[in-house]
């Protein structure tokens, strides 16, 4: 005996799916930039990502490519909103808004911007993972999904020479970072990249927690590593900006949703 017959099934091109969004001018896509920049930084905020002044996350401005957007000097990551953010120029030079930067931090957020015209955003904050695998002076092993996507696509700036001020200092970490997506500052934490500031901010968290469970795993025993053919097809799988930008949907659309005054 059959029961009744199941409803068909729904076209494909009537259900959702969100891709990065087209912009109609340069004030809009200005517009977005900024808008998820301030909710990437409130979401470091909630993730305890930010360590007193240390922290930033850039985004190249989509009109004036040598110059950036950035979190203000001095102001919770929590209670940033689109409107505190400063833009500055290559030099550190405020160019828009009401407060100042952190010389030392943006100086090497310009040299990576400067090497790296593909990119938009770039994330570096004192985690406390991060910190800690930073302080070992190792990369990140294949031993999960998530941790495979940095396969062969970050390395280590094996050096430490205090807080970082001058632009020779920051040459050098983008040289370090050359084409890759992340970037392991030995005694100091992570950088990460992105061709969106979405796609920046999720790397790094998933850096951060790709850390934090190497540490777990190596505390508890030895790890079994993920072969490199699967290591490489996981990584082309799961390693592009794209893949980034779609992960990182559920926490914009968390933090704009509970936190709608950002876009203030």
């Amino acid at each position: 005996m059959h029961g009744p017959t199941p409803p068909l099934p729904l076209p494909t091109d009537r259900l959702r799916f969100a891709m990065p969004p087209m912009h109609e001018s340069l004030d809009d896509e200005r517009r977005h930039r900024k808008e998820r920049l301030a909710g990437a930084l409130r979401l470091f905020g909630r993730l305890g990502f930010e360590d007193g002044v240390s922290g930033h996350i850039t985004a190249r401005d989509p009109e004036y490519s040598d110059c950036f957007w950035v979190n203000p000097f001095g102001m919770p990551f929590k209670h940033v909103t689109v409107s505190d953010l400063v833009m500055a120029n290559e030099d550190g030079q405020v160019i828009e808004g009401r407060y100042h930067v952190n010389q030392a931090a943006f100086t090497v957020h310009a040299q990576v911007h400067a090497a790296r015209p593909d990119v938009v955003a770039v994330a570096h904050c004192h985690s406390v993972h991060g910190r800690a695998l930073s302080a070992l002076g190792d990369l990140l092993d294949p031993i999960t999904q998530e941790s495979c996507a940095f396969y062969e696509d970050h390395a280590l700036y094996d050096a430490y020479s205090g807080v970082a001020v001058d632009a020779e200092e920051g040459r050098r970490i983008a040289s370090a970072l050359g084409t890759r997506k992340a970037l392991v500052l030995r005694n100091h934490g992570l950088l990460t990249v992105g061709d969106s500031v979405d796609a920046a901010a999720w790397w790094f968290l998933s850096m951060e927690r790709s850390c934090q469970v190497q540490l777990t795993a190596c505390a508890a025993g030895r790890p079994v590593l993920i072969d490199h053919k699967q290591a490489v097809a996981t990584r082309e799988q799961l390693g592009g900006d794209l893949v980034a930008w779609i992960n990182y949907q559920p926490l914009w659309q968390d933090i704009s949703r509970s936190e709608p005054d950002l876009l203030s």
